[in-house]
């Protein structure tokens, strides 16, 4: 089954998902495919007008997927190389993950991300992955106008500091939480982000022994927080 990503309530796919399934796919009408609106509502359909720009569709099943009983947000800072932070939110999003929040910290040396290309990502990872919800893509913002947003009830920022025993991610957590993990830029968190985020509630967290690039303990910790829920 193909399974395509069509927004806006109309039985019409996008101009790039009509090229795809016409021109690519070489789909027709009759052909069989599936859309979701990235809220969790998958269409069973057939295709009535197999149009490389507009290609139309009747729905003939709706199918809900309830939400995971558990979601988990990675707050990151994107790297210097925008191609690493685009691996991550492909995989992320293939493994599965409700929220990435991008943000600057003091020693980003990216500081500007344009999130039209993160979320064409998002949604050809999601299709590939054949999921029903698509992630929330939040703009980078600062550091401190980041904390102001989270409200996940366990908060976790990955640093290893010389002088203290930060949890290990892994067995910090069970089961059905709302997570959400900071993941700091190439040059580390800033000691005044450090104090920020704990003052804010945020524990200090491990996700092993080696020293991980910033992309790789982004994905690590959403793998983690995954493998505790299934």
């Amino acid at each position: 089954m193909h399974l395509f990503y069509q927004p806006e309530p109309i039985a019409q796919l996008t101009e790039d998902d009509s090229r795809h399934a016409v021109k690519t796919l070489r789909l027709s009408a009759g052909d069989s495919i599936a859309v979701t609106d990235g809220h969790g509502n998958r269409h069973l359909a057939v295709i009535t007008s197999a149009d490389a720009r507009r290609c139309a569709f009747r729905v003939t099943d709706t199918q809900i997927t309830p939400p995971r009983p558990f979601s988990i947000r990675i707050c990151v800072a994107p790297t210097k190389n925008l191609d690493r932070i685009e691996w991550f939110v492909e995989k992320a999003v293939e493994i599965g993950i409700e929220r990435i929040s991008f943000f600057i910290g003091q020693h980003s040396e990216r500081r500007v991300l344009k999130l039209e290309r993160i979320e064409k990502i998002g949604i050809a990872a999601m299709k590939q992955s054949l999921q029903s919800y698509l992630p929330r893509f939040d703009e980078a913002v600062s550091f401190t106008d980041l904390l102001k947003t989270v409200t996940e009830e366990q908060r976790f920022i990955a640093h290893l500091p010389a002088n203290a025993s930060p949890v290990n991610l892994a067995s910090a957590v069970g089961p059905g939480g709302q997570y959400a993990v900071l993941i700091g830029p190439e040059g580390d968190f800033s000691a005044t982000e450090i104090s920020q985020a704990q003052a804010a509630g945020w524990t200090l967290a491990t996700l092993g022994p080696n020293r991980l690039r910033t992309e790789t303990a982004a994905l690590t910790a959403c793998q983690l927080l995954n493998f505790v829920n299934y």
